[in-house]
């Protein structure tokens, strides 16, 4: 499927200069108007934006990966719903889903992007970006916002954003994504598939990836079906867990390929923990694990893919 790989990984190529161009002028308008949102915070007396629900009433969900709409042939970005075990597809530009990629990935270009820009920022004028929500669904387009904490935590203010930009800046930034029940269920029935090629997906805190034989060689691991942990945190990563480890089984299934690892963690019963087998350093282990959406830890250690 060479088509939905270059969707992802290269930029879109319409033959058009001034689509290009208008992409380039949009993306340096969204910067420029983040520049300006956290300039004025001194002058900010309340949030620039309302909620559409109560906070207490949204469900926090996990950013597990970028799939494909087969209908459309557009990125879609999936968020695992912990309770139910669903993958809310919310359909996302190109651009967007190349920068999530990229995050999940752990890669850093070599000038920021857009949304490396934005999380430069931040850091820059001593802000943090501690949630981002996707709370609304009005005439067929998802609303979100970024809930930045400011003056060392002492203040908030809530900014506007689409909800691609917020889940790509939390992809960045390690932020807790919470979503609104009713896009929960109006989303469920939309159709995705996985990528043919350099997908990366996120359950319980694992980043996971295609195990090649290059990388098997490399890492020293067995010649076993199973994916290469990329990334751990939270629960996993208190539990032994490290980036280049192997994960052989889930409650006693081989995941061949990193969506197997998510269906499999998914399908795992929700009043136990799930039971996931891997090889660390020469020998097989053993841990449970709660499949909840873990704690977010912002140094979780990493491996360069």
């Amino acid at each position: 499927m060479q088509s939905r790989t270059r969707l992802i990984d290269s930029p879109a190529r319409d033959g058009s200069r001034s689509t290009a161009r208008s992409s380039a002028a949009g993306r340096a308008l969204l910067a420029f108007g983040m520049v300006l949102a956290l300039l004025s915070v001194s002058l900010q007396p309340a949030q620039a934006r309302e909620l559409a629900l109560d906070v207490d009433d949204m469900v926090a969900v996990e950013l597990a990966t970028i799939g494909i709409n087969p209908q459309t042939r557009t990125p879609v970005v999936l968020l695992r719903e912990p309770v139910s075990g669903d993958l809310v597809p919310i359909a996302i530009g190109v651009a967007e889903a190349r920068a999530i990629m990229l995050a999940l990935h752990g890669q850093e270009p070599p000038r920021p992007q857009t949304h490396d820009l934005m999380r430069d920022l931040l850091t820059a004028l001593d802000a943090r970006l501690s949630r981002i929500f996707i709370d609304d669904l009005r005439d067929g387009t998802y609303h979100g916002a970024l809930d930045l904490e400011i003056d060392g935590g002492d203040r908030s203010l809530l900014v506007d954003s689409r909800p691609s930009d917020a889940l790509a800046l939390a992809a960045r930034t390690g932020s807790t994504i919470l979503v609104a029940p009713t896009i929960l269920i109006s989303a469920r029935d939309l159709e995705y598939e996985g990528l043919d090629q350099d997908q990366v997906v996120t359950a319980v805190g694992i980043t996971v990836v295609e195990l090649t034989d290059d990388l098997r060689e490399a890492l020293g691991l067995p010649d076993e079906d199973g994916v290469l942990v990329s990334g751990v945190r939270g629960e996993a990563a208190e539990q032994g867990l490290a980036a280049g480890d192997m994960i052989l089984s889930v409650d006693g299934e081989v995941p061949e390929n990193p969506m197997a690892f998510l269906d499999l963690i998914r399908s795992s019963p929700a009043d136990e923990p799930a039971e996931i087998r891997y090889w660390q350093d020469g020998e097989e282990r053993t841990l449970e694990l709660d499949t909840g959406v873990p704690e977010i830890d912002r140094d979780a250690p990493g491996i360069e893919l």
